[in-house]
């Protein structure tokens, strides 16, 4: 689980060091036994049928290899989802450890490389069009993939001690800063809505006043490091024009009949049209651009199936993994993490294709396997008991 999490980290090539990893990871799981329980059936069920309408649909299209080889990578993240969910069910502690201190490791080597790139040193490898990418192809797939080991560190610094401190606010600084020179609009609000959502839960589930009023000081706090970091990286010159291009609400291309959201509108009379897809990748064909939009991109590319399952497994993500999150466990702190980014993505799907993010499917994986743990676990069942027969006390 280790090498998995810092795998994650570079995506330099096809397939990556993560495919390879995972993949052997989950090979080693299923021949060593995992644990398969009744409330898995409905993630394994919806990830079935999404990636079954593209499969129907592909027919249109079958000719077309990378058409073919996008629904297999549709299929694959899928299963890793459903593989995620299932390691996480057993031995959670100590697998979710792993996992997270191997993604944190990778994180901080890739934003180092997106930051060395930006200011010189071999950018013409960790940069893009004048954006950080770090070990990614893509500055807007990097930048995202910061945003979990980022909120994990921030809220280690909410629930923990002066060490706590010492050893999260360096790691989270190159995080952050990481993450800001992607100039990436979408990571941005990903991780602002993820921290909101993570602060939020952490009141919560705060287990006193005290405890509330730290969090609140420290988030305060934190908000003034964080603007301390953007007002640092903007004296700058460069880092200061490229963030007044991008620190816009819309672009050129969001805009006009064609644009971002001229295409949904666009997409969505299409995908009522056609119950069974036009096929996957081909709606940039028709409109110059994908469709920026995950849910349109699921109806448009494996018809209502895939729409409605993709939708449906969406919602009972949420709401499936929500009240666990509210509960103590060993694992709160970074279930609340994994959750909190998870509504961040679900956010962003509205105006990106985040279908082959191997993050997404990581973080809906875990938010399944974390709900069941922490439902099966023996500390969260004594817990619930005792609420209840409070409750059943106050009431008689």
């Amino acid at each position: 689980m280790l090498l998995v999490g810092v795998s994650s980290a570079f995506v330099f090539m096809e397939p990556s060091p993560y495919e390879v990893f995972s993949l052997f990871t989950l090979t080693v799981f299923a021949a060593t036994g995992l644990a398969v329980t009744r409330a898995h059936a409905p993630l394994i069920l919806l990830v079935i049928l999404y990636n079954a309408g593209f499969t129907l649909s592909l027919i249109q299209v079958f000719g077309e290899p990378k058409t073919n080889m996008w629904v297999w990578v549709s299929w694959y993240l899928g299963l890793t989802a459903i593989g995620f969910a299932l390691i996480a069910t057993r031995d959670t502690a100590r697998r979710l450890n792993a996992l997270l201190t191997g993604l944190t490791i990778g994180a901080v080597g890739a934003a180092l490389c997106g930051i060395a790139g930006y200011f010189g040193v071999m950018s013409e490898l960790f940069t893009l069009y004048g954006r950080a990418r770090g070990t990614f192809n893509d500055p807007n797939v990097f930048g995202p993939f910061l945003v979990l080991p980022a909120v994990l560190c921030g809220l280690r610094v909410l629930g923990g001690g002066a060490g706590a401190l010492v050893r999260n606010v360096p790691i989270l600084a190159v995080l952050l800063l990481g993450l800001f020179l992607s100039f990436s609009r979408g990571s941005w609000f990903i991780f602002v809505a993820s921290a909101m959502v993570a602060v939020v839960l952490s009141l919560l589930t705060a287990r006193s006043p005290v405890a509330r009023a730290r969090i609140s000081l420290l988030t305060g706090a934190g908000v003034v490091f964080v603007v301390g970091l953007v007002v640092a990286a903007l004296s700058f010159d460069e880092v200061g024009a490229l963030f007044r291009e991008r620190a816009t609400l819309t672009q050129s291309y969001d805009t006009g009949p064609l644009g971002r959201f001229g295409r949904h509108i666009l997409g969505a009379q299409l995908a009522l049209d056609h119950p069974f897809g036009i096929g996957p990748r081909q709606f940039h064909l028709l409109f110059v651009e994908d469709p920026h939009n995950v849910y349109l991109n699921a109806f448009l590319s494996g018809g209502w199936i895939s729409g409605l399952a993709y939708a449906l497994l969406v919602l009972l993500t949420l709401v499936f993994g929500f009240t666990p999150v509210l509960r103590r466990s060993p694992w709160q702190i970074a279930y609340i993490a994994i959750y909190s980014t998870f509504v961040g993505n679900v956010a962003l799907g509205f105006v990106i294709d985040s279908d082959h993010w191997r993050m997404f499917w990581m973080l809906l994986g875990l938010v399944w396997g974390l709900s069941i743990a922490t439902r099966l676990t023996p500390e969260t069942a004594m817990a619930a008991t005792r609420a209840r027969t409070s409750g059943q006390a106050v009431s008689g």
